[in-house]
């Protein structure tokens, strides 16, 4: 940074009250010109409200945001993108049954009152090829998957040509490689002079991209740091304000016996030839690279999909063909998508908890004060933290919406539990709770099938790790044999261990 340099945009001061709650306290925050600016802290520090006013989508209670050194013009996020802040939000922005090419251009179109379609197209798959994503700008957004979607967000706010630009957790959904092309961007970007916030629970990303730190813990500033002072131990001691080196529970010893089997299961066309074996207090971790086929067989246990093959539950043939023979059988499933398959944003805390298990609370004529009873059991066993439990549940912080997703799925009492991407865009705060929860439902003599695409927390939480590779099982590793490079040869199908037995 320049010595005397003008913040491309700033705030002084800036408090933000949401009724009688002050949820930012005094903040000072300056972006710069050709610079990236890392903000973390665990979730509900304020962080994304921190963005949201930076972006124009939220006014400050009291204090200044400041563009070029002078006060901020905008009265919207439109009007702030129109003069170059431009923001990429955690939750996607995208009009599912429009395509590509008309989500980018969208309320921007080029060609007047004859659309200029091929012209939108065009430029469209520049930037697509820009970042190497091999997707059509034909393509409807709803036929993506999540990554893509991530792919088509960066797309589009590389289309603005901003002058500063705001990232939310850019990398939660993508690949390794599409994080690779993304960090190349932010250079090209950083190079041009842009003046960047990028926002991740991945520590190893902050360390590679930040120039500058700013730490936020309940709303207020509580470090600040340039490039090499600190370290991920030290950023996540200081989003945390205390020591997190028992992040991961001690490994558990005793197993019972196997509780499901899948005997040459399949989900046709993406995944064939699956055996599994989960046991009683276990933890089984399936890893794999994105369209490995993790989350399809998951769907296919649960009945979402069309599958053949055997399953056995304690021993006993069964037959899946929803979600209801599953929860039948004691058996659950956590979604990787809690914002659009998990939980219902705009309803209250009770109202999620108990929605897919009414019949215990009355069914038709639902009893209230059970309910709530429920829910302040939930509160407690999974520490959600939550200013009124009246509350819209997106206005939750993402940790607290999975703890309460967590707590929705536990609620039936099942027997077996499929978690997939169980701390996806969490702090490393919660992180280390969760994975405590999931240590103590295994304890308590549950069994949980882990699907992550978290190396540290596979190799972390798992008593065995099965591998999946273009919808097969790849290998399965057991106590010594977990490591990371046993694991990334099996994704890649480099190692010469072949078990397709779990």
């Amino acid at each position: 940074m320049t010595t005397g340099a003008v913040p491309a945009l700033a705030l002084q001061g800036v408090k933000k009250s949401f009724g009688p709650i002050e949820i930012l306290h005094g903040i000072d925050f300056a972006l710069m010109p050709g610079e990236v600016h890392a903000l973390i802290g665990e979730n509900g520090a304020g962080k994304s409200t921190i963005m949201k006013i930076l972006g124009g989508y939220l006014g400050a209670t009291s204090g200044e945001v400041l563009l070029n050194g002078a006060p901020a013009p905008w009265r919207s996020g439109a009007e702030a993108e129109a003069m170059g802040v431009v923001v990429i939000h955690q939750e996607f922005n995208l009009a599912p049954d429009l395509t590509v090419a008309q989500n980018i251009w969208l309320g921007r179109e080029k060609g007047g009152f004859f659309l200029d379609h091929k012209a939108m197209r065009d430029d469209t798959q520049v930037l697509l090829d820009q970042l190497e994503c091999r997707v059509s700008p034909d393509t409807r957004i709803r036929d993506l998957p999540v990554s893509d979607r991530q792919m088509v967000e960066i797309a589009k706010a590389l289309s603005r040509n901003a002058r500063v630009l705001i990232m939310d957790e850019p990398s939660a959904v993508l690949t390794h490689r599409e994080v690779e092309v993304l960090f190349r961007q932010i250079d090209r970007l950083r190079a041009q002079g842009v003046a960047l916030l990028y926002t991740s629970h991945r520590l190893e990303e902050i360390t590679y991209l930040a120039d500058r730190i700013t730490v936020l813990r309940d709303g207020a500033v509580v470090r600040q740091a340039v490039r090499g002072e600190l370290t991920e131990d030290g950023m996540a001691t200081a989003m945390v304000g205390r020591d997190l080196n028992d992040i991961f529970p001690p490994r558990r010893q005793d197993f019972g016996p196997a509780v499901l089997e899948l005997r040459d299961f399949a989900v046709p066309p993406l995944v064939e030839g699956i055996n599994l074996t989960l046991r009683r207090g276990e933890v089984l971790g399936i890893s794999g690279l994105v369209g490995s086929g993790r989350t399809e067989l998951a769907e296919g246990l649960m009945g979402l999909r069309p599958h053949h093959g055997t399953v056995l539950r304690n021993g006993t043939p069964i037959s899946i063909r929803s979600v209801a023979d599953a929860a039948a059988r004691g058996i659950a499933y956590l979604t990787e998508d809690r914002k659009e398959r998990g939980l219902l944003l705009a309803k209250n805390l009770r109202q999620n908890l108990t929605l897919s298990t009414l019949d215990r609370f009355g069914g038709l004529l639902i009893s209230r004060p059970q309910e709530e009873v429920a829910l302040d059991k939930a509160i407690s066993d999974f520490d959600i933290r939550a200013p009124s439990r009246e509350m819209a549940v997106g206005n939750l912080s993402g940790g607290n919406q999975q703890k309460l997703l967590l707590a929705k799925t536990m609620l039936p009492e099942p027997q077996v539990v499929i978690i997939d991407e169980p701390t996806r865009g969490i702090d490393i705060g919660t992180k280390s709770q969760i994975y405590h929860f999931i240590d103590r439902l295994a304890r308590e003599g549950l069994s949980v099938i882990v699907i992550s695409s978290d190396m540290p927390e596979v190799l972390g939480l798992s008593d065995r790790v099965l591998v999946m590779r273009q919808g097969r099982v790849a290998g399965v590793l057991e106590g010594d044999e977990i490591s990371e490079t046993a694991v990334v040869r099996l994704v890649m199908g480099t190692s010469e261990k072949v078990n397709e037995d779990a």
